[in-house]
């Protein structure tokens, strides 16, 4: 199995290196950061993972948002990585379980046609109740524009083959919204949805997160409407 570890970040903490570390333990050596335009305070994380051996840090010279950073390394190992069977895309604020993202990588190279998520269990005490909420109306509307019951429609925590990689390179969303984009796409394309039950960690609650509930969730629910009024378009 030849995986590349995928890990966008923004502004990041001395998590971001338990992060790298923890995939590093795990197994996996080949793994991608991509800097979405931090600011010099928070430099360092990303210059101790380029020390680590496997851990190649790619750039953004301005914030651009997560769905563009997750492009940017999609492209750089459409690339760089002829060989791979795919990606897993991981959080880089440690409540990802590395293995977690081993058992979603895995699940990939055994059905390569199918999206792969990592989904938690929004019925457990310590979730935050804004994201039980959100979670349960996005999760009604996704169905009825995909025809897809998805479990966990936010999880950051995915997999995808190499050879699906151009598709997600070519479908819109710069932000939060990519990751809706990425659901969305998948009937026209002909793709599945998989899921593999994860841990579920929120640490502080989520209180590190960079997504905005008002900004983050319009251009959610923007995108969502659109494609039921459209149907399957880029955007």
């Amino acid at each position: 199995m030849k995986v590349t570890a995928v890990v966008p970040s923004y502004e990041p903490d001395e998590k971001l290196i338990q992060v790298v570390d923890g995939l590093l333990a795990e197994g996996f050596d080949d793994i991608v950061v991509v800097n979405d335009g931090s600011h010099e305070g928070h430099l360092q994380p990303f210059a101790e993972a380029a020390e680590r051996p496997g851990v190649t840090v790619l750039r953004h010279e301005v914030n651009k948002g997560k769905g563009r950073a997750m492009k940017t390394a999609f492209a750089w190992c459409v690339e760089n990585r002829p060989d791979i069977d795919g990606v897993v895309i991981v959080d880089g604020d440690n409540q990802h379980r590395p293995k977690d993202a081993m058992a979603v990588a895995e699940a990939m190279c055994r059905e390569p046609d199918k999206l792969w998520l990592g989904v938690r269990d929004f019925s457990l005490e310590q979730v935050p109740l804004r994201s039980k909420l959100g979670n349960k109306i996005t999760r009604s509307f996704m169905k009825l524009a995909c025809g897809v019951g998805v479990t966990d429609t936010q999880t950051g925590l995915r997999a995808i083959a190499r050879k699906h990689l151009p598709l997600m390179c070519s479908i819109g969303g710069e932000r939060y919204e990519y990751e809706t984009q990425m659901l969305l796409s998948l009937k026209g394309a002909g793709l599945g949805v998989g899921e593999v039950v994860i841990d579920t960690v929120y640490i502080d609650e989520n209180q590190t997160s960079h997504f905005n509930t008002v900004k983050d969730s319009w251009r959610i629910y923007k995108l969502i409407f659109r494609h039921l009024l459209h149907g399957d378009k880029k955007e």
